[in-house]
């Protein structure tokens, strides 16, 4: 176990948005003492964020990248947590996630989830991406489950549940499709291989 724990503290991982997933993911990946972890959202806290999201009262107005970064350090102050309040493109993603190990797409919006993925597979190499798609309402939890699409690319999720009327985000689903998220990344840092490959579930429903 300790030799385990010793390559996990080596490991730098990738966290892209800092909303509901990400900032749940971001939690998930300190508790376990990665090396470091690089974080990234241009947005601010929101008080209609904070029923899914891991921020508090009195972060609202906050940069997301300063508040994950302060909640963090009261969790593992030994972390390296590396913050970029950026709006990420398809430009600067591999500079503001160089050397990483995992990025974690966190976004909310279709597009934004397609770009990123799409950015990590052909500009970096090395990396492997791990996204979601469909996780919107509540119940159902064992609907989201957790797909290799490629070697480099994990797949979280649904694949249906998409935001609509009567179907919001709910800090439940959202966070057991991170903690998915979370397993993942776990196991592509300790044994370099995730499941079987699986050709389904193509696309899908953004969140």
């Amino acid at each position: 176990m300790t030799a385990v724990f010793f390559e996990l503290g080596k490991a730098v991982i990738g966290v892209a948005g800092l909303g509901g997933l990400g900032s749940n993911v971001a939690v998930a990946m300190t508790r376990m003492g990665p090396g470091r972890l690089v974080l990234a959202d241009f947005d601010v806290v929101e008080e209609p964020n904070l029923n899914r999201q891991q921020y508090f009262l009195d972060q609202v107005g906050r940069h997301k990248v300063d508040a994950c970064i302060e909640n963090l350090r009261r969790i593992r102050p030994d972390v390296e947590l590396v913050g970029h309040k950026v709006r990420l493109t398809a430009q600067n993603i591999p500079q503001v996630f160089a050397g990483c190990r995992v990025v974690a797409e966190c976004f909310d919006r279709s597009d934004q989830k397609q770009m990123l993925v799409e950015t990590v597979l052909t500009r970096m190499p090395e990396a492997v991406v791990v996204s979601v798609s469909g996780l919107a309402g509540y119940g159902r939890s064992n609907e989201i489950v957790t797909r290799r699409i490629s070697r480099r690319h994990i797949l979280v999720g649904d694949c249906v549940s998409g935001i609509g009327p009567g179907v919001p985000l709910t800090s439940a689903r959202v966070g057991v499709a991170a903690y998915h998220q979370a397993n993942a990344i776990l196991e592509v840092l300790l044994d370099g291989t995730f499941g079987d490959l699986w050709d389904g579930c193509e696309g899908g429903a953004g969140i």
